[in-house]
């Protein structure tokens, strides 16, 4: 009997199908992050709304009002994205996109075209939200445990490629017609929001979510789809079974909705505490510096270089490239160097280059300002090849199966919260403290490395299941979660139900098996 199918396809080339469609949601985002980089000091932009015209306020108003919809977009998930499910949410971002793309595009001069402009961005950040809240979750639910880092830190990586899109389309739209000059560079994101919703419709619902709702049939079709399994296969029974335990020890089997409250409990599950490591880990991606440069590169340029707009959007193009080769990184060490080490790296390397940022714009001369441009340049890299794709996936897959979605839309909304805050006040730093702003961007990534090399447990290699067994170790055995994580040998499918009996995820004081290690 041959596995069920979506959209004509099973096994492998479905699963390359559910990434494709989960990558291309992260292109359109950062696509959207770079592409008011090269617009926002444009004359024809700034013709068009003479209030952003040299007003670093304004500038910073109208780029980051986009975050306050991304962050309305993701508390929306909190509140009915486990109801709607992981499609349909994806589908819903994708059709708000657009609706924000048109209002954007369609703002005339007149009275009231900036305030347009703004509801535009708003709703746009709406749709993204909600997409960046989802798709990590769908993507980790969906996948395999040996190449669920690679997929999601593609996911992540693509974002540099979408930036990179965004800054050489701005690039060429400068040399066109006023209106060309921005109004196409934003039309540009419907194509992604198209490719995102319409395979969508024909592509499977994760089978961790329709097992939360009981849908135990369903299920059995989707794992088998994506495996390539006969529906009725003892690998099939297997999968469900383990995630079914799951669901039960954290109380979330048949469960459609997560009670918020369920965030906040300890115990064996230890809901908040994983809850709070992928937040954080969104919290110190944006306050590490990557959007003040991602975002106002040209400005930098500008303001504390002193290049011309053009030449400032040429290096913020070439910029880009190097941001998007590093991107890659990831994706082929992430398994084998694992998640803890690449946060650590990363973060060393980029305090160092805000170290050298500052260092070289202390004495204001322009020959001595260019050693900057190195330093930004280095630490694009080194955000590139780890900081960029970690926050998105370490979230996804620390948070048990019962909060996972709910705790991902917290992430998500810590991200945008801080992406906003640190947009909203960099070219008010740039203007007022000058180096200072790289100065401060120093002192926080020094400030990450204790948190992460004390708190933050390898997942690299585990099964979702088998992280559920790392935290109920360290509470059962009283011991750091990081050292829980190190102790703890990788487990084969069977033994995972021994060990969560051990540990006391299945069942009600469990004796511990002594013949295990």
């Amino acid at each position: 009997m041959a596995p069920p199918k979506f959209m004509g396809l099973s096994g492998r080339p479905l699963s390359l199908a559910v990434s494709i469609v989960a990558t291309t949601g992260f292109l359109l985002f950062g696509y959207d992050q770079g592409v008011m980089a090269g617009l926002i000091t444009a004359p024809a932009f700034n013709n068009v709304f003479e209030a952003t015209r040299d007003n670093s306020t304004m500038q910073g108003t109208v780029t980051a009002i986009y975050e306050i919809g991304c962050l309305m977009g993701a508390m929306s998930i909190l509140g009915v994205g486990d109801l709607l499910g992981r499609r349909k949410a994806i589908i819903l971002g994708g059709v708000i996109m657009v609706v924000g793309v048109i209002i954007q595009i369609t703002a005339m001069a007149g009275a009231t075209h900036l305030a347009q402009f703004i509801v535009g961005r708003v709703v746009m950040g709406v749709g993204n939200g909600i997409n960046t809240s989802t798709i990590p979750t769908y993507q980790a639910e969906c996948s395999r445990t040996s190449n669920r880092g690679l997929l999601i830190c593609i996911e992540g990586g693509v974002i540099a490629f979408g930036t990179l899109i965004a800054y050489w389309i701005d690039y060429g739209a400068s040399y066109g017609s006023d209106d060309l000059t921005w109004r196409f560079p934003i039309a540009f994101q419907i194509l992604f929001a198209l490719i995102i919703c319409i395979p969508m419709i024909f592509l499977p619902e994760s089978p961790r979510w329709l097992l939360s709702h009981g849908r135990v049939k369903d299920a059995d079709k989707v794992i088998s789809a994506l495996r390539g399994y006969e529906i009725e296969s003892e690998e099939t029974v297997l999968e469900r079974s383990l995630i079914i335990d799951s669901l039960r020890a954290s109380g979330g089997y048949g469960q459609k909705s997560t009670p918020m409250k369920t965030l906040f409990t300890g115990g064996r599950t230890q809901h908040f505490r994983r809850m709070l490591l992928g937040a954080s880990s969104q919290l110190m991606q944006q306050i590490g510096g990557c959007n003040a440069v991602i975002y106002y590169f040209p400005i930098l340029f500008q303001t504390s270089i002193g290049e011309s707009h053009s030449m400032s959007l040429l290096l913020g193009g070439i910029n880009m490239i190097v941001y998007s080769i590093f991107a890659t990184f990831s994706w082929f060490v992430i398994e084998r160097v694992g998640r803890r080490r690449l946060f650590l790296y990363g973060t060393v390397g980029q305090m160092l280059s805000m170290v050298l940022v500052f260092a070289c714009l202390i004495p204001n001369d322009q020959m001595t300002a260019r050693g900057a441009a190195v330093g930004l340049f280095i630490y694009i890299a080194f955000f590139g090849a780890t900081w960029l794709p970690l926050p998105w996936l370490y979230p996804a897959e620390v948070n048990p199966v019962k909060t996972r979605g709910k705790a991902n839309a917290v992430s998500t909304c810590t991200n945008w919260l801080f992406n906003f805050l640190i947009v909203m006040v960099t070219p008010i730093m740039i203007a007022e403290i000058g180096w200072g702003t790289y100065l401060f961007f120093a002192v926080v990534n020094a400030c990450f490395i204790p948190i992460i090399y004390f708190f933050y447990p390898e997942t690299a290699g585990r099964s979702l299941e088998e992280i559920d067994i790392t935290f109920a170790k360290g509470h059962a055995e009283n011991i750091s979660y990081v050292k829980a994580a190190e102790d703890l040998p990788h487990l084969q499918p069977a033994e995972i139900g021994a060990y969560a009996l051990r540990y006391g995820l299945i069942g009600e004081s469990i004796t511990p098996n002594p013949s295990l290690p």
